[in-house]
């Protein structure tokens, strides 16, 4: 089985710099729904059996924006347990103007997520993130028997699919993260003992196309 994830089309607040978590939302900008348009047709002929998604707007719109270029279109079912991280107070704030009192935090959650706590702006931590976006991955899959599309969003993606491929919290971010309507692929073996491999990480060739 493949498993395929992209993160939403590029946002206002991502332009702006601002925090867009769990609880922070803001319109996808014009040039996006290009993107993905390009990104639906990229995986027309796959025969996805489900589409996961948040159901954060930036994410919904992308999910729905997708599934219309599918030569075979598919239900997407809505999981909140693949939203973005939650930011607290952060959200909405200048990602600039937060660093000045919240560095050594947010420094963490880019590179060093192991060490990463949000405690003094409300913030989920990076583990609870984990727990619950990857265990909407494993729902999926139990459910599902063929290739599964998910649409979520940067910092969830990114650890999500570090860590199913055996990297630990620490290096969940040595790759880097992930960019708008960018594709990463995991492949599933379950007959074997790590069944998750990285196929593909953070592809933006269709979006040149």
């Amino acid at each position: 089985m493949e498993l395929y994830f992209t993160r939403h089309g590029r946002t206002e607040w991502n332009q702006a710099l601002r925090f867009q978590g769990r609880d922070g939302d803001s319109p996808l900008l014009p040039e996006s729904y290009l993107e993905i348009e390009k990104l639906g047709k990229h995986l027309a002929a796959i025969p996805f059996t489900r589409i996961y998604a948040s159901p954060q707007k930036r994410a919904k719109t992308t999910a729905i924006g997708i599934r219309e270029h599918l030569n075979v279109p598919t239900d997407i079912i809505y999981s909140d347990d693949l939203r973005e991280i939650g930011m607290g107070e952060l959200e909405g704030a200048s990602i600039m103007e937060a660093r000045r009192t919240h560095g050594e935090a947010l420094d963490a959650l880019r590179y060093a997520p192991n060490n990463y706590d949000p405690a003094a702006f409300g913030g989920e931590t990076y583990e609870a993130m984990l727990t619950r976006g990857k265990g909407a991955i494993l729902k999926a899959i139990a459910k599902e028997q063929g290739p599964i599309l998910f649409v979520s969003h940067g910092a969830t993606l990114t650890g999500c699919i570090q860590t199913l491929a055996g990297a630990s919290i620490a290096d969940a971010r040595k790759m880097g993260g992930l960019g708008n309507n960018t594709l990463s692929i995991l492949t599933l073996n379950q007959t074997k003992e790590f069944p998750f491999t990285l196929k593909l990480w953070n592809d933006d060739s269709h979006l040149s196309k």
